[in-house]
């Protein structure tokens, strides 16, 4: 008999959960969905619509859903870098769990990875298994803190870390560092495109990684050319090895070969600047974001200690030798820019890089301003740049490290008015990899 009993209570027990769960307000089952079926946005796998989320639609909803930062890894060169100062590894710098627990817990839900790319630089171009290893870690990492990863080459075959400090050799690296003949040659464009196929063929079922940034910062108008003006640029170079429109494509394609979900995205040439943003043409590909790298003013955002350049103030902000005043309106100006490539194409735009120095007076204001045009246009946003806890990087380069404050000789956390905007708005993020499930 008591046998008898304990069966018929447990499925009477079973049976009151259930009603439970269908008439009770509000009550949620494991999916993220209410009692009638319908998802509630970024709480779960489903949009609202009877169907999961894709990766897609944290680029395409046309308000802002991703918010976080850059991270920085490149090659270690150990003859210039010794075995300290970026790690020993081979790439650096090296960064903890910690790091990144730290980092979500402030609100970011969204880490850029800055990263080398996973083939060689010079010829014969294969795959770097060590590199590669690097960035699959990294990524594991990045979601075990519960946050969406993208992954941004800064390198790869033909292109070396050194373009991104064109005019510096003499200083700390001499010019046999410089590697750009990607843009001179068949065979290293070939190469990027193989590795970017092989990315994707890597990480196109990972649950955290959602876009793939085909190259950071395009810049051959630089580098070969001293091309300034987007127009002659495009009128005299558009169609050959220089530009960048045709390779994209090359890369888009092979990447749909074997990944048709993760959304790809593309910036312009002359470094991702917005004015140039105009002569991206876009690709046929209907997951594809477009983007910029806003630093603009330069002479504000980039300056020196000692310099006093206020924001809002009024400055040469574009070097044509005339003061302007540089305030919201002017930073509003210049994103529509954005607004206007975005009515015409029909396209997603986002912006995953910009930043400034930390002791740049206004600062605060100025990061103000930015994330709220950002969120206006509906952008997602990752700001420049998270540095591990590593001192002995942080120690020496640490302009834009915003946790260290305005004064410019402290190297240690501290509470600070630029930290603070920046968390008001990281507070609003929803989407997270534990609360999102994927078609």
């Amino acid at each position: 008999m008591k046998k008898v009993f304990f069966l018929n209570f447990k499925f009477l027990l079973i049976v009151v959960l259930a009603l439970l769960l269908v008439f009770v307000p509000g009550c949620k089952v494991k999916d993220g969905s209410d009692q009638n079926g319908n998802g509630n946005g970024d709480d779960g796998g489903d949009n609202g619509n009877g169907t999961k989320t894709t990766k897609w639609d944290l680029w395409s909803a046309g308000e802002t859903k991703l918010r976080g930062v850059n991270i920085y890894q490149r090659r270690v060169y150990p003859e210039l870098d010794g075995n300290v100062f970026m790690g020993s590894g081979t790439i650096g710098p090296p960064h903890k769990q910690a790091d990144f627990d730290d980092l979500s817990a402030l609100g970011a839900n969204y880490v850029n990875i800055s990263h080398a790319g996973i083939y060689s630089e010079k010829s014969p171009y294969k795959l770097d298994s060590d590199v590669l290893g690097n960035l699959t870690a990294v990524i594991e990492k990045i979601g075990k803190a519960d946050m969406f990863a993208v992954i941004s080459f800064r390198t790869g075959p033909g292109r070396s870390e050194f373009t991104f400090f064109w005019g510096e050799d003499g200083d700390w690296f001499d010019a046999s560092y410089y590697n750009d003949r990607l843009w001179k040659e068949t065979g290293a464009q070939d190469a990027y495109v193989n590795m970017w196929k092989k990315a994707a063929e890597e990480f196109a079922g990972s649950p955290y990684v959602v876009g793939y940034d085909l190259m950071v910062e395009p810049n051959s108008n630089e580098v070969w050319l001293d091309a300034w003006d987007p127009e002659e640029f495009y009128d005299d170079y558009g169609g050959t090895l220089y530009d960048w429109n045709q390779l994209f494509l090359r890369i888009t394609t092979a990447i749909r070969e074997v990944d048709r979900e993760t959304p790809i995205l593309i910036g312009g040439m002359a470094y991702s600047m917005v004015d140039w943003l105009p002569y991206v043409v876009p690709s046929a590909d209907e997951k594809t974001v477009y983007m910029v790298h806003q630093y603009a003013p330069f002479a504000y955002t980039h300056q020196e200690t000692g310099d006093n350049i206020k924001y809002p103030g009024t400055f040469d902000a574009d070097y044509d030798g005339d003061k302007e005043q540089v305030d919201k309106n002017w930073l509003r100006n210049l994103l529509s820019i954005v607004d206007d490539f975005k009515a015409t194409h029909s396209v997603p735009v986002s912006c995953n890089e910009y930043g400034l120095v930390r002791w740049a007076p206004g600062a605060d204001t100025f990061m103000d301003h930015s994330m709220e045009l950002f969120e206006d246009r509906g952008m997602n946003y990752a700001l420049w740049v998270w540095d591990p806890d590593y001192e002995p990087l942080t120690g020496e380069n640490n302009a834009f490290n915003f946790r260290f404050g305005s004064d410019p000789d402290n190297i240690n956390d501290v509470a600070n008015d630029l930290l603070d905007v920046i968390k008001k708005y990281w507070q609003k993020n929803e989407a997270r990899p534990s609360n999102t499930e994927f078609e």
